[in-house]
């Protein structure tokens, strides 16, 4: 039997800040992140936010395309289990759209996987929204409900 689908994500004001960040850094660029943390029932609590390099190729793709380098999600994935963590899924970010997973971005997603998106459209802890999409090219999946932790709307700024 097989565990139900995640309803919520857990994170913290630090995880925040270093998402927001690291996904920023690279604009115009599309962003890229593994997301390291645990599953409890029906909740996925964030823990740690493994920065990533878009690889996608041609790199003129990169404004709407990424694409993470296999040697990172290993090395996230060995770094995780020493520390009782498991990798939940990817982050990237919408430099110009919606925080909404694209038709490629399911097309190309190997689920179950947790995808959580930053949308350059919006400010702050709205420009984020989570998606848990249960099978490769899944259409029908709803937005995880985002639990920030105390503190976690302060981006710092």
């Amino acid at each position: 039997m097989s565990a139900p689908n995640p309803e919520r994500l857990r994170l913290d004001r630090h995880c925040l800040i270093v998402l927001e960040r690291s996904l920023l850094a690279v604009a115009p660029e599309e962003g890229c992140a593994l997301l390291l943390g645990q599953r409890c029932g029906t909740t996925l609590q964030l823990r740690r936010i493994w920065p990533c390099c878009n690889i996608w190729q041609p790199a003129q793709q990169r404004p709407q395309r990424f694409q993470l380098d296999p040697r990172e999600q290993l090395l996230a994935q060995r770094w995780g289990r020493q520390r009782q963590l498991q990798v939940l899924g990817a982050a990237h970010s919408h430099p110009r759209s919606a925080a909404i997973p694209s038709a490629t971005d399911r097309a190309l997603c190997l689920g179950p996987t947790l995808m959580l998106i930053r949308s350059g459209l919006l400010r702050g802890d709205a420009a984020f929204r989570a998606w848990w999409l249960p099978e490769p090219d899944a259409s029908d999946s709803e937005p995880l409900e985002l639990a920030l932790e105390p503190g976690a709307r302060d981006l710092g700024e």
